[in-house]
């Protein structure tokens, strides 16, 4: 067994609370236990022997109030240096974090709500509803009581606390606006069978140096069953899942190795006690999600705005900013998204042109953009596992390109992470792009035309690398080609599906744009 295996075993997880608390009193953390403080959000950012920490805070169906945003702004002033990421999976990160401020920000989350516990480590973390639940009116119905469901019973939960790995469930109420399950280890679609309403359950979705999307269950099941099925293959998972080889220990792996329909039967037979009935597919998003910007009606009548955050990094002014905003032109409430984006709900029509212009003036204008289809992980300024920069690196390259391609009528995704682990999903974008060092020099693997959208592929891995300061060249010329060879209403993947991969080398492309 992997050494986090036998520490799972000798002290379970969540217990670690306590540990963490003596830490804090005594300014000191405990090496040995260090990694269980991942149940609670904590990890030890770069560099390690520095000591300080970031923290990942879950915010379960991705919705808050403004005077949540407050609290987690001054958190980031108080404590984290004024730093605050908004993660694809909804959740609020903080970097600079010392030990002995760890019970004060626990403290100071409760009073809104908030928790860390179950934010990472393995176990059921954060549960994704769809950012648009309860508003958009073509959802199917609110999946947000479900989500809350799962997050209560599941996320925190000991019985699941030692699970192989790390477990992801999303949940979606508008499935074709939105393809996020392909990447989760469930994802519950609701569509609507012969006049009833339900959920299409997919399973073993995951990224990563060996990547595999979701596949059917192949069953339509009632939303009140969705608590009862989500803990059968969780259950499942964690009494089959492989834990011998951590990098292969992800329920995907069971999947491919046993097939979704054994899996299926074991389910049924060893954990729920009954079969599900067959059902046929959920409806499919052309994009996938990500194109879900700008300002949209509601089913109310009122209209949600959609706002890109640049690779999700705000700062505290910026998100007290926003607060006020949502207070002052909406109900007070807001949404992160599976894209770092935010959301403002709730905004009747004759504010949407004020709140609009407001959002401009701080960058954060609610139109579809390159801003907004575009992700990066947190990289090699905090992250222990990444070869090279990415927020900032990222942030530039879409200051350059927005200006030049906002005539683009359709979503092109960018999602840049600084090595193989797909913390931003690199396999299912148009441009993905994937940190390595070749040489001693930071360097990026190019993904190509991925999908989570109609077309449900992984992006084919080109030869040849992209050094980091031709990023902005080789993604300038490849949109150029985009632009000038696409017919109207053409997707990147349609396109590169028409002329072929290999006009997109990084070789091919720098060689015929200037340098």
């Amino acid at each position: 067994m992997s050494d986090i295996e036998t520490l799972k075993k000798q002290k379970p997880p969540f217990e670690i609370l306590r540990d963490i608390y003596q830490w804090a009193e005594s300014g000191q953390v405990d090496a040995e236990l260090l990694d269980l403080a991942k149940w609670y959000g904590i990890y030890p950012q770069r560099p390690q022997e520095d000591g300080f920490l970031m923290m990942r805070v879950k915010v379960p169906g991705g919705a808050f109030s403004a005077e949540t945003l407050r609290t987690v702004a001054g958190i980031s002033e108080d404590f984290a240096r004024g730093t605050l990421d908004v993660s694809d999976r909804q959740a609020f990160q903080f970097h600079w974090l010392s030990i002995q401020d760890i019970p004060q920000i626990f403290d100071r989350l409760e009073t809104v709500g908030l928790h860390s516990k179950g934010a990472c480590g393995d176990t059921v973390r954060a549960v994704i509803a769809s950012p648009l639940a309860g508003l958009d009116a073509r959802e199917v119905f609110d999946v947000r009581p479900y989500a809350e469901e799962l997050d209560r019973e599941l996320s925190g939960n000991p019985d699941y606390g030692d699970l192989p790995r790390k477990f992801k469930i999303s949940l979606t109420g508008t499935p074709e606006l939105e393809g996020i399950h392909l990447v989760n280890d469930i994802g519950f679609l609701a569509h609507e069978v012969n006049g009833e309403v339900g959920f299409d359950v997919w399973v073993g979705g995951g990224l990563g140096a060996v990547a595999h999307l979701a596949e059917r269950l192949g069953v339509f099941i009632k939303p009140e069953q969705t608590l009862d099925v989500a803990k059968a293959i969780t259950a499942a998972y964690r009494d089959h899942g492989f834990r011998v080889n951590r990098k292969k220990s992800r329920l995907k792996y069971l999947i491919i190795d046993m097939g979704v329909e054994k899996f299926r039967e074991i389910v049924e037979n060893d954990y729920l006690g009954y079969k599900l009935p067959d059902g046929p597919s959920a409806p499919v998003a052309p994009f996938g999600g990500n194109d879900v910007l700008g300002v949209h009606p509601q089913k109310n009548g009122q209209h949600y705005l959609v706002v890109a955050t640049t690779v999700g990094r705000i700062n505290p002014e910026k998100a007290r900013a926003l607060a006020d905003l949502a207070e002052k032109y909406g109900s007070g409430e807001l949404r992160n998204t599976p894209f770092q984006n935010m959301l403002i709900p709730n905004v009747p029509s004759e504010n949407v042109e004020a709140l609009s212009q407001e959002l401009a003036a701080l960058n954060l204008a609610p139109k579809i953009s390159l801003r907004g289809t575009t992700i990066a992980c947190t990289g090699i300024q905090f992250c222990r596992l990444a070869l090279t920069e990415t927020k900032q690196r990222t942030s530039d390259l879409v200051d350059y390109l927005e200006p030049k391609f906002a005539d683009l009528d359709v979503p092109f995704t960018i999602n840049l992470t600084g090595c193989s682990n797909a913390c931003t999903r690199y396999q299912v974008a148009d441009l993905g792009f994937m940190g390595a060092n070749h040489l001693g020099e930071e360097v990026y693997n190019v993904h190509l035309a991925g999908s989570l959208g109609e077309a449900q592929r992984l992006g084919a891995k080109l030869k040849g690398r992209v050094k980091a300061g031709e990023l902005e060249r080789y993604t300038e010329g490849v949109l150029e080609d985009f632009r000038q060879g696409r017919t109207a209403g053409e997707s990147f993947v349609q396109y590169v599906g028409r002329v072929g991969q290999d006009r997109f080398t990084p070789d091919a492309i720098l060689g015929k744009v200037p340098a």
